[in-house]
C-alpha cells in the first residue's frame, strides 16, 4: 500500500476487476439494443485496507490528486479528478455501510489502458463495488457492483452510458462472449475458442480526451431520433425497436445527422443478431466480416471513427489471417478489436505496424488478450 495512504496495522486486500473489448453492438447498449462484449485478461488492482476513523482515502500508481475525505461530508459534486469514478461507487453504497465499520484507504493500479477503448472507468468502477463489498460486508454481490458502478458512472461522474460496459466486466466468463439485450438486462453466453480464434487489440495511440462530451452528444442524438420516430413506430419503446422501413418512409423529415445515426443503430442491430447466429453455427468468416461492416458504419453514419482507426480495421481487412475487426469502445481514438486465426496473430501485426508506421511515423499498441473469469479477490500470500 502506498505510504502517502497512512500507516495504519490493518491488513491490506488485493481485488482486481477486468476490462473489456466489445465485439458486436457497437453504440448499441444505450439504445436497448444487443451486444456481445467479452472481458480480458487486462484490468484494475485496487489495494485496499481499513481505517480506524471515519475517513476514505484514494491514490493512484498514476499519481495525479488524491482524494481525503470524511465519509460523512464526501464531495457531491465532480471534480474531473480520476477518482470521480471510485467515489461515484462510494456514494452509492455508503448507506449500505454497517456503522461499526470505519473508513478505508483504496489504492488503485492495474495495467489497462486510460482511454483506450477497454473500459477502464467500469473496471475501476466495478472493481471498487467489489471492494466495498468484501471489506464492508455489505452483501451486495455481482449484482450490486453493476448496479453501483452504472449509477455512480452515470449519476455521479455525468457519462450517460448504457449497461453494457459494467454488464461485461462483473459477469465475465472465460471462452466467452456475453450476449446482452440491453433493452431488458437478460443476459446469456457463447462460447469463443481460444484454441481456434485470438482477441487481438491494437491501440491507435489517440487518446480520447474529448470522447466523454462527443460520446454524450451520440446519446442526445440518438434520444432526439428516438422522439421523433417511437411514435411512427408501433409498439417501440427505444431506437432499437424502429425498423428500417420506418426510417426510410419518415427519415426525410428529420435533420440529415439523426438519418444518419438511425441508419447506424438499425443496421447494427440487425448486424448483431446476424453474428449471435454465425457464431453458434461457428462460422467466424461471416461474423468476422459483420465486424468490418460495423466499422465501416461506424466510420460513415456515427462518425466515432479516426483515420487512425480505419487503417488499422483495413490491415485487418487484408489479411487471410484475421476474420475481421472494428473499432471498439466509444471511437473518437482508443483501439481497434480484431479476431484472428490463432498462431497467426504475428502477420497481423507486421502488416498493421508497418503500415501505420508509414502513415503515421509511430507504432500502434498490439497485443493478444486472454478471457478473464471477472471481478475477484486474490491472494497475497
Amino acid at each position: 500500500m502506498d505510504r502517502r495512504l497512512g500507516s495504519s496495522s490493518a491488513p491490506t486486500r488485493l481485488f482486481f476487476a477486468p476490462g473489456r473489448v466489445n465485439l458486436f453492438g457497437a453504440h448499441l447498449d444505450y439504445n436497448g439494443g444487443p451486444v456481445m462484449p467479452t472481458a480480458i485478461h487486462r484490468g484494475t488492482l485496487i489495494g485496499a485496507r481499513a481505517r480506524a476513523d471515519g475517513r476514505v482515502r484514494m491514490a493512484s500508481t498514476l499519481g495525479g490528486e488524491t482524494l481525503d475525505a470524511d465519509l460523512d461530508t464526501l464531495p457531491q459534486v465532480a471534480s474531473g479528478a480520476w477518482f470521480d469514478y471510485p467515489l461515484g461507487v462510494l456514494i452509492q453504497l455508503l448507506g449500505k455501510r454497517p456503522q461499526t465499520m470505519a473508513g478505508l484507504d483504496l489504492f488503485f493500479g492495474g495495467d489497462l489502458p486510460i482511454g483506450a477503448g477497454l473500459s477502464s472507468s467500469a473496471s475501476i468502477c466495478v472493481g471498487t463495488a467489489l471492494a466495498l463489498d468484501l471489506c464492508w460486508g455489505l452483501g451486495v454481490g455481482c449484482e450490486g457492483w453493476v448496479n453501483a458502478a452504472l449509477q455512480g458512472e452515470r449519476g455521479f461522474v455525468g457519462v450517460q452510458c448504457g449497461i453494457m460496459d459494467p454488464y461485461a466486466v462483473g459477469y465475465a466468463k472465460p471462452g466467452h462472449l456475453l450476449w446482452l439485450d440491453c433493452k431488458d438486462g437478460s443476459f446469456s453466453y457463447l462460447p469463443l475458442d481460444p484454441k481456434v480464434v485470438s482477441i487481438v487489440v491494437m491501440d491507435s495511440g489517440v487518446k480520447r480526451e474529448l470522447a466523454a462530451g462527443a460520446f454524450n452528444q451520440r446519446v442526445q442524438e440518438c434520444k432526439a431520433a428516438a422522439e421523433f420516430l417511437l411514435p411512427l413506430t408501433s409498439g417501440a419503446d427505444c431506437l432499437r425497436d424502429v425498423k428500417a422501413d420506418v426510417l426510410a418512409e419518415h427519415g426525410s423529415k428529420m435533420d440529415p445527422v439523426l438519418q444518419r445515426r438511425t441508419r447506424h443503430v438499425i443496421n447494427e442491430v440487425q448486424r448483431t443478431f446476424q453474428a449471435r447466429d454465425f457464431l453458434a453455427q461457428g462460422d467466424i468468416v461471416a461474423a468476422g466480416d459483420l465486424m468490418v461492416q460495423s466499422h465501416e458504419s461506424l466510420r460513415r453514419d456515427f462518425e466515432v471513427s479516426v483515420p487512425e482507426l480505419d487503417l488499422l480495421v483495413d490491415a485487418v481487412a487484408a489479411g487471410e489471417e484475421s476474420f475481421g475487426g472494428r473499432l471498439t469502445g466509444a471511437g473518437f481514438g482508443g483501439c481497434v478489436v480484431a479476431l484472428v486465426r490463432r498462431g497467426q496473430e504475428e502477420a497481423l501485426r507486421e502488416r498493421a505496424q508497418g503500415w501505420f508506421v508509414e502513415r503515421f511515423g509511430r507504432d500502434p499498441g498490439f497485443a493478444v488478450f486472454l478471457g478473464d473469469e471477472g471481478p475477484r479477490e486474490l491472494s497475497l500470500s
